[in-house]
């Protein structure tokens, strides 16, 4: 029975082996409740060993992926490893290049500096005067109340604006000027927009006026132009016509009775010259630290670079101020041009490519004030910076092309007037002293030579020193301030030749004149009023942040002692950026 049942069971299984699938054909040999078992068994076989085999594959690819994340020192040694190949290869030859092209501008601004001292002691060995070198005649002392028509005709102008505390002294000043009063005509421009201001100008004048003093009152419905155009302004009245010179103060100028008597003859005698120009005088230099900084500058300023240009190829900036211009020469070069913020250098450069010359003379003063307030300085030093880069970057085209100019005028006037004094010397104060410098602590490969971060930059400074010997005692402060001051004319320097952002941005200089002592005592006590944000500098700051880090860095790690300078440097630009200098801190 067994071996039968057996048979049967291999003759069914034969069967359904051997039973064709195709079309219509299709016989199912099982019954429907088997066939159903059979295939939902292979079905959910199937699908199981297919999540198992996913199950597996996932498990491995996890483990493989977390046994390849690396840990935290891999990251650091990878991220080092990257540093140490970008410092070799980049970052050390980018650095050794910035210094390669600081020590060739280093080089320029020294040879500068000694030709400038080299002509300077040459005038003064041969005693090269201006009376030697240009004829003059004094004009006679006893026609000057009579009034004479040997004494040509002047016209005084002093651009004023919101300057009340100032007004009353620069008007006297110039009234007081001893000169036929038939042949000068005082012009006061007033573009004040404070009424106080305005009426106490206005009764000024006619005080002066009623005394018999020929002095008119002009105002104007706007500031287009600012000081430019105030000026343009009043040559176009008609009794300028007459006028053969005119002097202009600004309104913080007080000039001494005898100059005209001392430089409208050397503009008589001399039909060539354009502009004699007089040295500032600072009747507030003492009132702080800030103040005899400044002096020091702008004696070297003056007793230097003045000197040197009108010396030798007898063209320098006009100053804007205490100067005498020949009419006929302000008319021909095109008078006063309102789109630049130095108009006073725009026209001395026009002029000169007209083939005017220029004299300066350094005995002759006039009294001025200094910004005493840290916020004014900065402003009055991005215009003078700003805008000399912003005329270079106008008018280089125009002195290589004028053919009233000799050859080595038109090099005296683009590489050492514009290139190395208004570019170089700032780029160089800045990015040398106050960033790259610094920045070898970290970077022992790159080495700068004694000779370019300490011996040429004592002997600039004690060249510059010599213009004003009673303050030589501050030299090492002046030092630290140049250099504080040095961002904002660096950042100023970019925008002019960028001409972008504040290029033509002009702001008033401050002035305190007779109240000086009077607001001192108010506004020492009333500092914590004084607004925070008005202050701080945070560009400043993050200056002393870098260089105090790159100080303790030398201090850690380096075998120099130039952390001594860092830290000094770094306290210099703290006290600035935190607005601790000026009249705050007086």
């Amino acid at each position: 029975e067994r071996e039968r049942e057996r048979e049967r069971e291999r003759e069914r299984s034969s069967a359904t082996e051997q039973t064709p699938i195709c079309g219509r054909d299709l016989r199912i040999s099982m019954s429907p409740l088997a066939s159903f078992h059979r295939l939902a068994h292979d079905t959910f076989s199937s699908f199981f060993l297919s999540l198992s085999q996913v199950r597996s594959f996932k498990e491995s690819t996890f483990l493989n992926a977390f046994e390849s994340i690396p840990t935290s020192e891999d990251i650091f040694a990878r991220i080092r490893l990257w540093w140490e190949q970008t410092r070799a290869v980049v970052v050390v030859p980018f650095f050794k290049f910035l210094v390669a092209l600081c020590l060739i501008m280093s080089v320029m601004l020294f040879v500068e500096v000694m030709h400038m001292g080299t002509v300077v002691v040459y005038v003064k060995l041969f005693k090269r005067k201006p009376e030697k070198v240009y004829k003059w005649e004094a004009m006679e002392e006893d026609d000057v109340e009579c009034g004479s028509a040997n004494f040509p005709m002047v016209l005084v102008q002093i651009p004023m604006y919101n300057e009340k505390e100032v007004c009353e002294q620069s008007i006297a000043a110039a009234c007081k000027i001893s000169w036929p009063s038939n042949r000068i005509i005082i012009q006061v421009l007033d573009d004040s927009t404070d009424p106080a201001s305005k009426e106490l100008v206005e009764k000024e004048c006619e005080r002066w006026s009623g005394e018999g003093v020929n002095i008119t009152f002009e105002i104007r419905d706007n500031r287009n132009g600012y000081k430019a155009g105030a000026l343009r302004e009043g040559m176009k009245h008609s009794y300028v016509k007459q006028c053969d010179y005119v002097a202009i103060f600004d309104a913080d100028f007080q000039p001494d009775p005898d100059f005209l008597l001392r430089t409208v003859p050397f503009l008589v005698h001399n039909p060539k010259l354009a502009l004699v120009q007089a040295r500032w005088e600072f009747v507030n230099a003492n009132q702080c630290m800030m103040t005899r900084l400044q002096e020091m500058s702008l004696s070297y300023h003056f007793a230097v670079e003045q000197q040197v240009g009108s010396s030798t190829f007898a063209f320098f900036g006009f100053n804007g101020t205490a100067g005498v211009w020949r009419i006929s020469a302000l008319n021909e070069s095109g008078g006063w041009n309102d789109q630049t913020t130095v108009e006073d250098m725009d026209l001395a450069v026009r002029a000169t490519l007209r083939g005017w010359k220029f004299l300066y003379i350094d005995d002759l003063t006039v009294k001025s004030e200094l910004p005493c307030s840290f916020n004014a300085l900065r402003s009055q030093q991005h215009r003078w910076t700003c805008g000399p880069a912003n005329l270079f970057r106008k008018m280089a085209g125009q002195i290589i092309r004028s053919e009233n100019v000799s050859l080595g005028k038109k090099l005296y006037m683009i590489y050492s007037f514009f290139f190395i004094r208004k570019i170089v010397a700032h780029i160089l104060t800045f990015c040398f002293y106050c960033v790259i410098l610094p920045a070898t602590v970290m970077f022992p490969e790159v080495t700068v030579p004694k000779w370019a971060a300490f011996y040429l930059p004592s002997l600039i400074t004690l060249f510059i020193a010599v213009g004003r010997l009673r303050s030589i005692h501050l030299l090492a402060f002046w030092v630290l301030f140049e250099n504080a001051m040095s961002l904002v004319r660096a950042k100023a320097l970019v925008i002019g030749l960028l001409e972008t952002g504040r290029v033509q941005e002009w702001v008033v200089t401050e002035k305190l004149g007779d109240t000086l002592k009077t607001k001192l005592i108010v506004q020492v006590p009333s500092e914590h009023h004084v607004r925070f944000r008005d202050r701080v500098h945070l560009l400043e700051l993050l200056v002393g942040a870098y260089l105090l880090f790159c100080g303790c860095y030398d201090i850690i790690y380096g075998k120099s002692s130039l952390y001594v300078y860092l830290l000094f440097q770094s306290l210099a630009f703290f006290v600035v950026g935190f607005g601790f200098v000026g009249k705050y801190s007086s």
